[in-house]
């Protein structure tokens, strides 16, 4: 695998833009997708040209949406043969709204979802968002093919966990690559928590996934966390010796810088996912006999 370079402030304006672009897309999937639980029916996946929604039922057809990285377009694809696009190029957040609605008209695909992003400081509407308009295309590819890099190891290290798993998804709220187990175990309720947190944390969880930076960190990195975080898991060792804990954020840290300048970024990676699943599992006295695979390993 090759990791390329990623220093967040260098493509911070491309990596906010992009940010909403995804939440417009996500959005659709979310309004005419039948719910999943923990919202898995809303997220993207990490495709060979890019970022998909993978197939979404409408009006007894099916479509797809992809962000294509290697053409710099957006593709709408329908079962009855119609395609439509959209370029990808320094343009703002409304005026990608705009040419997405009409791409969709033109498809056939009548859909109204809120405008309003979710998950960041200082949302503008999508359909007045002149602030965000960037698109570097090189930094763009850069960021897709780590995500390619890490949904491969990320399924790799989901594939020893025999119970209940999400897949290795991309979330447009928070723009990260997650995978996610659980024990089986309902959680206690979260005080003041919204419908949405609500409902991914009704169960325990322990979660590892890749973010490419933002206001509190502006630095790409993994993470890794608990929840509900068992007592003793922020002074564990973990590997690879760069990770760290931060209780900020109540999370297990590596930077990517770190898992790029490692002998073996592969199994820095696995080593990370392994090492804090390990520990928060056994300090939360999760059934590892029986949730996990005890032939299969994940190693690179």
């Amino acid at each position: 695998m090759t990791w390329p370079p990623l220093p967040f402030p260098a493509w911070q304006d491309t990596c906010d833009t992009l940010h909403m672009w995804t939440q417009i897309v996500g959005k659709t999937r979310l309004k005419l997708s039948p719910y999943w639980n923990h919202w898995w029916q809303s997220t993207l996946y990490v495709s060979a040209r890019g970022l998909t929604t993978s197939t979404i039922p409408y009006d007894g057809k099916v479509f797809e949406i992809e962000f294509d990285f290697l053409q710099d377009r957006l593709t709408i694809s329908v079962s009855d043969g119609q395609q439509q696009s959209i370029g990808l190029y320094p343009r703002s957040v409304a005026d990608f709204y705009r040419d997405y609605l009409s791409a969709l008209k033109a498809a056939g695909i009548d859909v109204s979802i809120s405008t309003m992003p979710q998950e960041v400081p200082n949302p503008i509407p999508f359909e007045q968002d002149q602030t965000h308009a960037s698109y570097d295309r090189g930094a763009v590819e850069r960021f897709w093919r780590t995500l390619i890099n890490l949904d491969c190891l990320f399924k790799q290290h989901r594939s020893n966990f025999i119970g209940k798993s999400s897949p290795v998804h991309f979330f447009w709220g928070s723009f990260d690559l997650a995978l996610t187990r659980f024990s089986g175990r309902i959680s206690p309720p979260r005080e003041g928590a919204d419908i949405v947190t609500r409902e991914a944390y009704s169960h325990e969880v322990i979660s590892c996934g890749f973010w490419p930076g933002g206001s509190t960190f502006p630095y790409a990195a993994l993470y890794a966390y608990a929840a509900p975080a068992p007592a003793g898991f922020d002074a564990v060792q973990v590997s690879p010796p760069a990770a760290f804990y931060s209780r900020e954020m109540g999370e297990y840290f590596l930077k990517y810088d770190d898992v790029r300048s490692a002998p073996s970024p592969e199994q820095a990676v696995l080593d990370f996912c392994r090492t804090t699943y390990e520990q928060a599992a056994t300090l939360a006295h999760w059934d590892r006999a029986a949730l996990e695979h005890q032939t299969r390993k994940t190693t690179a």
